[in-house]
């Protein structure tokens, strides 16, 4: 069982150019996404997050159910679920602002224990910035590793929600010790800081950077580092596609028998490329269609 731990929201979509264009509803949030794609590929998946009791948090609820994943874990209130407002820039990209305040995930309390058969439990996103429910996480994510659980982060960074952005790089490095395998974006990396190097000496057994088009790299506590290239596509936009890259990374870590620091370490030159190609494709499925639309099993098996 691969544990997704995160918040749950709704992105509204512009459908048209323009600042008053309509706006579609569609289900997100970084962690949600990733548990979506996760089910959707096959691997034994359960949601630890806390929804709304809204129309809004019934539908994220149905979306999981949908592809498969474990809602057992989900905490409810009537609080708002929280929006998120998305913009598409002409090459795909998407840029958010967020409408947080006294939303239903904030609020999330760590559970006294992970669903029977954890494996690994996987973080990122607005909920690790976003208090209180933020040191909720932080104390599962500690928990989990301190454990032995495998444990995932791709802290997504979404610079608007966060108010002192030092505070925040050096609680990012505290996290490091308990994370197996870090994964971010080159400019999630660039606003960081840091090196590929400095946080695998803190921790985590490989570092996975992408590159959007330009594919991904694999940096491994050997010193060594692989990397693969981009899987050409029609961009639709790009919403979810790191989310897919972290579900097909967990999703081909479990099938190499390697979600645990040792084995992750022990993966070779070959293993990880051919991690990173498959979920290069993952990818690249998701941004050739509107909003986070990861990819079925049997696409990938397809394509």
């Amino acid at each position: 069982m691969i544990v997704v731990a995160g918040e749950a929201l709704i992105d509204l979509v512009p459908q048209d150019a323009g600042a008053l264009a309509p706006l579609r509803p569609a289900l997100g949030g970084g962690p949600y996404n990733t548990a979506v794609a996760l089910g959707r590929l096959g691997s034994p998946t359960a949601f630890c997050s806390r929804l709304s009791s809204d129309s809004f948090g019934e539908a994220l609820l149905d979306g999981l159910r949908a592809a498969g994943v474990d809602v057992s874990a989900v905490q409810r209130g009537p609080e708002p679920t929280t929006l998120a407002v998305a913009t598409i820039d002409d090459h795909g990209s998407a840029a958010y602002s967020f409408y947080v305040d006294g939303s239903a995930d904030r609020l999330f309390t760590a559970p006294e224990r992970l669903p029977q058969g954890t494996r690994a439990v996987s973080f990122g996103t607005c909920s690790l910035v976003l208090e209180p429910g933020a040191s909720a996480y932080e104390e599962l994510m500690r928990r989990a590793a301190a454990e032995g659980v495998f444990t995932a982060l791709d802290p997504n960074i979404r610079a608007g929600l966060i108010p002192d952005p030092d505070a925040y790089r050096a609680r990012f490095k505290s996290w490091l010790p308990s994370v197996s395998l870090l994964k971010l974006s080159a400019e999630d990396a660039q606003w960081l800081g840091g090196t590929p190097q400095e946080w695998l000496a803190s921790g985590p057994s490989a570092v996975v950077i992408t590159h959007g088009g330009d594919g991904m790299t694999v940096f491994t506590r050997d010193g060594a580092q692989h990397s693969v290239p981009g899987v050409p596509v029609e961009v639709v936009d790009t919403i979810g596609a790191g989310d897919t890259v972290n579900a097909a990374l967990l999703h081909g870590l479990a099938a190499h028998d390697a979600l645990s620091p040792v084995a992750a370490a022990a993966l070779d030159a070959d293993d990880w490329r051919e991690l990173l190609r498959f979920a290069a494709r993952a990818a690249a499925i998701t941004c050739s269609r509107a909003g986070a639309e990861p990819p079925y099993a049997s696409e990938l098996t397809a394509s």
